[in-house]
């Protein structure tokens, strides 16, 4: 999509003019430099492993500090993502073959890292049958063996709502299923064309239904109203309640949208710290167990922390 139609997108999504395009970076959106020494411990395994990494696909201004922490997100199948959505820096187009090695060479990397938790996601590979839940399984399963003191997240796509494969990741038994809403509703044509809200809701409620740690994840600044935040918080409590009644997702991490590039959406407005308290307070308030919000927040950041207060049922 060219800027001036996402301007427009925008335009036409948010019922009226917008802030486009502050101009300048507020001074709480700085992030450390990635260095130290287990940052570089970790860069070399990367690099000699080949492993990718969405912490540097997408740009995470938390690279550093996670990295520094003994905590990284893997993606699996390939760096190449067969959907186009407006916030995201992955590649996009046709994806090539899926190695069928990558789920031993990812555990045996993990195993070498000695890390204490770890995030893997993956692009969506929307062209194979099973949208690469079987790799995602294998993946899990052989990470788990290998490093049997280590949490694993997993950070997946929504199998175009395919059931059977969503029940293949979570037999394979990840310590947190996480799977982001990343926006509000209305804003889903401009910033996830190819996914559905309703479709994400109800791939929480499967997750919980089954007693799993539910775990999801918005970004702010993009064209929604506050208003819209605190609805979205209500709408997914209520419905990742398996049967209505029971536990609802467990974990909300709310961060600013940094725009990618100069073709990605455009910002639509710095979100103060203030605000993100306030989104933390309510969060919290109605239902959340854990709510991570704050300018730099990304779906990964402090996930370690996250893990072990609502893991040790797993352990």
């Amino acid at each position: 999509m060219r800027r001036r139609e996402t301007l427009l997108s925008l335009d036409v999504l948010n019922n009226g003019p917008q802030r486009l395009e502050p101009k300048r970076k507020p001074n709480w959106l700085r992030a450390k430099i990635p260095g130290g020494e287990g940052y570089q411990r970790l860069r070399g395994i990367m690099d000699r492993h080949a492993l990718n990494t969405v912490c540097e696909e997408a740009g995470c201004p938390n690279m550093g500090e996670c990295w520094a922490r003994g905590v990284a997100t893997i993606m699996i199948l390939g760096e190449v993502c067969t959907r186009a959505c407006g916030f995201c820096n992955v590649k996009t187009g046709r994806p090539g073959t899926v190695d069928a090695d990558e789920p031993r060479r990812v555990a045996e990397s993990l195993a070498l890292m000695g890390l204490k938790h770890v995030v893997i996601t993956s692009v969506n590979r929307d062209e194979l049958p099973d949208g690469g839940a079987g790799i995602w399984a294998e993946t899990i399963v052989r990470t788990r063996e290998a490093c049997p003191e280590m949490s694993i997240e997993v950070l997946i796509p929504d199998f175009e709502g395919d059931p059977d494969a969503l029940q293949q990741v979570i037999d394979a038994e990840p310590h947190i299923i996480n799977h982001n809403i990343e926006c509000v509703k209305r804003m889903y044509p401009a910033v996830r064309p190819s996914a559905k809200y309703d479709r994400s809701i109800e791939l929480l409620r499967r997750v919980k239904e089954q007693g799993r740690v539910a775990k999801t994840g918005i970004m702010v600044g993009i064209g929604e109203r506050d208003e819209e935040v605190l609805e979205l918080i209500d709408e997914v409590v209520a419905g990742s309640r398996a049967g209505g009644t029971g536990d609802a997702c467990d974990i909300l991490t709310i961060g600013q949208y940094l725009k990618p590039t100069r073709n990605h959406l455009p910002i639509d407005r710095w979100v103060d710290p203030e605000t993100f308290a306030m989104y933390k307070r309510e969060g919290e308030a109605r239902g959340f167990k854990v709510v991570e919000s704050g300018p730099l927040v990304r779906s990964s950041y402090h996930a370690d922390q996250q893990a072990d207060v609502l893991t040790q049922v797993w352990r």
